[in-house]
């Protein structure tokens, strides 16, 4: 008769693989292999613990004596498999990487699996395995823009500076409006979330007007100071800046990061800035509205309550823009900027590089 080869885990091997058994980002086979080793180090047989994982007891076995005869390593990778090499992809691969790289279809303007498999006259599953081994994904793009300002790095070491280093009795915050806001309201009743069917509404829209929100995010606490207004003219911009002074304490500077908005240098706000001398403003390099987090707190609303919504008048929309910032503030959550000014200009010294390349 066998015996099930015995199990002895220590402490730092039991929180590892109760680590890989919750699964939370472990493929689902090391994740059943640490559930089959920790249930045999409990003194399990190999039968019972396949009848509570669903799997085979010679499957228990296996995993069992790996782990046994070489710990943890013995169950984190796979064993070699046999077989001859896979001698059609290596002699593909490197005519696939360039097709794919250094030229385009000639009615498209990139390659999908099966148009260059056609091209080269190869198995469509071919060019997938090499693309994935490649990480290659022609379907997919971003978008870009590298800032002509030629303040740039000044700009972007005061900016950067007042995020990793904030002046002591003051407040920073990162202002800006996200304009035309559409109140949206759907053709048709939308359709409910049940098993088997994701939510749906309309494609089409009936247009019920628009508004702008003016925003201003704490980098101290998370908190939102905002307000909706029908226009973003200097005059709004004005009235949001009383705002500002209203709901912030008296005794503390006011370090605001904004952009090159026109309306953000208007002769009138220049006047009001000189009356109001806890103000300074500090202005982002032109294209980079990555450099005001406001810009994040925008996408978690737009996200959360506005694309997705329905609204029958501007009025409504307005309220549910005020109870999310309202519920928001109840519970915020702080955004904290960690890249360097040294990191973030070397990058964008490499993407210059890149970029004068591309275009010679």
């Amino acid at each position: 008769m066998r015996i099930a080869a015995k199990i002895t885990v220590t402490d730092e091997q039991c929180a590892i693989l109760q680590r890989w058994a919750r699964g939370r980002s472990t493929p689902v086979r090391l994740m059943h292999r640490a559930r089959m080793i920790l249930m045999a180090a409990e003194g399990k047989r190999n039968k019972e613990i396949a009848e509570t994982l669903g799997t085979q007891p010679s499957t228990v076995g296996r995993w069992r004596q790996r782990f046994a005869k070489s710990g943890l390593a013995g169950i984190e990778k796979d064993a070699p498999r046999g077989g001859r090499k896979p001698t059609k992809q290596c002699r593909w691969t490197q005519r696939i990487v360039e097709t794919t790289l250094h030229e385009t279809p000639p009615n498209a303007t990139h390659w999908s699996i099966r148009t260059l498999a056609k091209h080269l006259g190869i198995c469509p599953n071919l060019v997938h395995r090499v693309w994935r081994a490649h990480n290659l994904k022609p379907h997919l793009i971003e978008t870009f823009k590298l800032s002509r300002d030629p303040k740039f790095v000044d700009k972007l070491l005061d900016v950067v500076g007042l995020y990793l280093n904030p002046p002591e009795h003051a407040l920073v915050l990162c202002c800006d409006e996200k304009s035309q806001i559409q109140a949206l309201d759907r053709t048709q009743p939308s359709l409910p979330l049940k098993k088997g069917r994701c939510g749906t509404m309309t494609h089409d829209y009936k247009r019920n007007g628009t508004t702008t929100l003016f925003a201003a995010l704490s980098m101290l606490d998370g908190k939102v100071i905002g307000n909706c207004m029908p226009r973003h003219r200097h005059q709004e911009w004005i009235k949001f800046l009383s705002l500002i002074e209203e709901q912030t304490p008296v005794g503390l500077d006011l370090h605001l990061i904004v952009d090159n908005y026109n309306t953000h240098k208007h002769l009138k706000v220049k006047r009001w800035l000189k009356r109001h001398s806890r103000f300074h403003i500090h202005f982002i390099p032109t294209s980079s509205s990555w450099l005001n987090l406001v810009e994040r707190w925008f996408r978690e609303i737009t996200d959360h309550r506005i694309r997705r919504g329905t609204f029958h008048s501007v009025g409504q929309l307005i309220e549910t823009i005020m109870d999310y910032i309202e519920q928001h503030n109840d519970n915020p959550k702080t955004f904290v900027w960690t890249a360097k000014a040294d990191e973030i200009l070397a990058k964008v010294a490499r993407a210059w590089d890149t970029l004068n390349v591309a275009s010679e």
